[in-house]
């Protein structure tokens, strides 16, 4: 008798309501481009490449994306400025069996916002937000932070996926303190 192991997703404790999310809620739970919102915020919103390259998605990210657990993704990080103040770190797996049809130029973004051409696009499906108050020692929580000064703030995070005729990717964002000053 052969014995199968059951694959279940990674215990990774995102939250369908962003509890005790305090002034980041508002920020958390708009549904709609964090993109155009924060373009209306401050006039001078700019995109920062920061990493944009072959990787392993986390356990969790590669589970929801239906990928094998060792699958390469291209992994796009970006902080999302306002004013030239980096107020969100946007992280982003997209596997390259997605990276096809209309979203074959995704990979290519350079400097400019992947928000803008997932809305820009009426066919494109978005999961349920999730979220997450990242501890200290969390991986993106980390690179958020890098380079932002030796201060310890709280930091939450929501994520979904996008999907287009079977094709999907995720986006997580990690909002800045700095964002509440918008």
């Amino acid at each position: 008798m052969q014995v199968f192991k059951r694959l279940s997703a990674p215990r990774s404790h995102w939250l369908k309501t962003p509890i005790a999310s305090k002034s980041f809620c508002p920020w958390l739970i708009n549904n709609g481009s964090l993109t155009q919102r924060l373009q209306s915020a401050s006039g001078q919103f700019s995109v920062k490449k920061i990493r944009h390259g072959n990787g392993r998605p986390a356990l969790d990210e590669a589970f929801l994306l239906g990928m094998r657990p060792q699958q390469q993704a291209l992994i796009r990080e970006v902080q999302l400025c306002c004013a030239g103040v980096p107020v969100v770190f946007a992280h982003s797996v997209l596997p390259y069996k997605s990276l096809r049809g209309k979203w074959r130029d995704l990979g290519r973004l350079g400097n400019k916002p992947l928000g803008g051409a997932l809305f820009a696009d009426f066919n494109v499906r978005r999961s349920p937000l999730e979220f997450k108050k990242l501890p200290r020692h969390h991986a993106l929580y980390k690179r958020a932070m890098a380079g932002l000064g030796a201060q310890k703030p709280d930091l939450w995070a929501r994520r979904s996926i996008f999907s287009l005729k079977g094709a999907s990717i995720m986006v997580t964002e990690v909002f800045l303190p700095q964002v509440l000053g918008l």
